[in-house]
């Protein structure tokens, strides 16, 4: 009987696992192949080599870039480099990458820059927040660009426990934004198994100097944020789910489900037009290929615009797609006046006009 007892418990548990593979290699895209979808007018940006894994466009057209992510499972060309924030002017006929200078007592050594967001105040000041992981735990640095300078002033480093494992961040004022936390755990091993069991335990945190608070829950993965630009409504990139949620902000900037809009490719980080309200993704079309890193078989980019988003029927169109010859591991899209850029987790970025 005790061994009957055995071989249904080693069945069962054979079935599970079977069927948590099966779900996992789904969620990742696995068996999914690119069709390449080119650009005519596009060339690699150089001076950056370690990554584009975030950017985000003011008005007048400087592009704030973060650079050199090293995240827990991912792949990272230069490991032992600290991150960097670059700026790029698209009103240039020929916009090069400018490393901005950190002002002095900032630590550059363990800088790690990972989403980032900016806010225009009243003044005309300008805020750079920056999600950051030093020793591979999670902060939120705030920053005051000075355009004369090509710098960055260092004014604050938020931490709260609620902001355990940050990822992306949209600013909603000189010192409140809203993050996600793309897991529960931080440890390279709890998060593979919290993947690959589909445990729902990621949220979105509301974050001011006077209130802390989880505004949104039950995410796979969420990873991408930013907001609508009335500031009604935010969205949320799902990026294991192959979902972009769209939320509505209240008063007491708790958010409540909208809509889904469910894709087929893992969406990275989210890019707003100011003048469009168009949402620009840069995707990740086989996670397989980022996460499980090989050579031989790069992870390619995928770029998606989304147009009339709080409609009944948004159009999506496949704007950018390549097997990683060019790009490996998309992870954000964004324009202005008719030029895009498009960023990686770890490796290089591309400048295009439309």
């Amino acid at each position: 009987m005790g061994k009957v007892l055995v071989l249904a418990l080693a069945g069962l548990l054979a079935a599970l696992f079977g069927e948590r593979l099966m779900e996992f290699r789904r969620k990742m895209n696995a068996s999914r192949e690119l069709e390449p979808v080119e650009l005519p007018n596009c060339q690699l940006i150089k001076g950056i080599e370690r990554g584009a894994e975030d950017i985000d466009i003011l008005p007048d057209g400087l592009a704030l870039i973060s650079s050199g992510l090293k995240y827990p499972g991912l792949k990272s060309f230069a490991p032992d480099k600290p991150g960097e924030i670059f700026l790029m002017d698209l009103n240039d006929e020929n916009p090069r990458a400018v490393e901005l200078r950190i002002s002095r007592g900032f630590d550059l050594a363990s800088f790690n820059p990972h989403g980032i967001s900016t806010y225009i105040d009243k003044d005309d000041s300008v805020y750079l927040f920056v999600v950051n992981h030093p020793e591979f735990k999670s902060t939120v640095e705030v920053f005051k660009f000075v355009e004369d300078e090509n710098s960055l002033v260092h004014l604050k480093t938020i931490r709260h426990q609620l902001l355990s494992r940050v990822n992306d961040i949209v600013a909603l004022g000189p010192d409140h934004f809203y993050a996600t936390n793309d897991h529960y755990f931080f440890n390279s091993i709890l998060t593979f198994l919290e993947l690959f069991l589909g445990l729902p335990w990621s949220n979105v945190v509301y974050y001011s100097p006077t209130e802390v608070k989880e505004v949104a829950s039950g995410f796979y993965s969420a990873n991408g944020i930013n907001i609508s630009p009335d500031k009604k409504y935010v969205y949320i990139a799902d990026l294991m789910a192959h979902r972009v949620h769209v939320m509505e902000k209240h008063a007491n900037w708790n958010l409540t489900q909208l809509k889904v809009l469910e894709l087929d490719t893992l969406v990275d980080n989210l890019f707003v037009d100011p003048y469009t309200g168009d949402v620009w993704g840069g995707c990740h079309p086989n996670g397989m290929k980022l996460f499980f890193y090989d050579p031989e078989n790069l992870p390619g980019s995928e770029v998606i615009w989304i147009q009339n988003i709080l409609s009944a029927k948004p159009t999506v169109t496949q704007v950018y797609a390549e097997n990683g010859s060019v790009l490996q591991g998309c992870s954000v899209a964004a324009v202005y006046s008719g030029k895009l850029l498009i960023g990686t987790v770890f490796h290089r970025a591309l400048y295009c006009e439309l």
